[in-house]
């Protein structure tokens, strides 16, 4: 699982996917179907999903695969690979270029590497928990001094009201600065590449944070979910991921510490 193997190997299972999805992308004839969940999906979520999961059971056949789209392959094995093959379907089908393709490689439940993908923009994210890289390039969260002139990006503006307490979030809105739904697995790459200071969704699955976790903390970020416990572990409620010298001030003003 050294750098020399795995990051030649998440390039080419991004690269093989986005084959799959860019064909898709602001096509007037996508079709969007609804799950049982109430999300969407799309012939193209499908499509990547079945070529990410090939191409892993060609190099690792002995590896487990989750995937959002398909059925689970060996669960309970060493390694196990989590997919989605298209975070923010909402984006892809409306033909905003700000979704991704999360893939992550776990050793029991421990994410090691993850990888986002930004296919309409060319942005490929790894990470293996120490290091975090944008092509060549080494990524570092940026260093904004002062929380009120941190930028605070989520997805949707109105689910944190929906799921968490609207008193919390909205001490956090009048404590930062500038304010975006610049969302999905996008916001996190922004995060990490230095172009924001705050990411946060309110309720997410473990394809929708396992590739995050390794990119994320490659760059430095500190994550957790939004009552600042262990994004991953079971009941957790969303990612909330910052630069360390505020996160424990926008988990504070989350969870009404004052």
């Amino acid at each position: 699982m050294e750098p020399d193997t795995m990051i030649p190997f998440l390039r080419r299972l991004a690269r093989e996917s986005a084959h799959v999805i860019m064909p898709h992308f602001a096509n007037p004839d996508l079709r969007v179907e609804w799950k049982a969940d109430d999300t969407p999906v799309t012939h193209a979520d499908r499509k990547a999903e079945e070529v990410l999961r090939a191409e892993i059971t060609r190099e690792w056949p002995d590896h487990g695969i989750l995937g959002e789209e398909l059925e689970d392959v060996a669960p309970d094995a060493q390694f196990t690979w989590v997919l989605d093959p298209i975070d923010g379907t909402r984006s892809f089908a409306a033909g905003s270029p700000l979704f991704g393709t999360l893939i992550c490689l776990r050793r029991g439940a421990e994410p090691l590497w993850g990888a986002i993908h930004i296919p309409a923009l060319g942005q490929l994210y790894i990470g293996n928990n120490d290091t975090a890289w944008l092509g060549d390039r080494v990524l570092r969260v940026r260093e904004t001094p002062r929380l009120s002139d941190c930028t605070l990006l989520t997805t949707d503006p109105k689910s944190p009201y929906q799921y968490h307490s609207a008193r919390g979030w909205d001490a956090l809105l009048a404590a930062t600065g500038m304010y975006r739904s610049w969302g999905d697995c996008f916001g996190y790459t922004l995060l990490a590449s230095g172009g924001a200071d705050i990411m946060t969704d309110p309720a997410m699955n473990l394809w929708d944070v396992a590739a995050l976790l390794p990119v994320l903390r490659g760059c430095g970020a500190a994550v957790s979910d939004w009552h600042g416990g262990d994004p991953l572990a079971e009941g957790a409620q969303g990612p909330v991921a910052a630069h360390p010298r505020h996160h424990s001030a926008v988990i504070g003003l989350l969870r009404g510490d004052a």
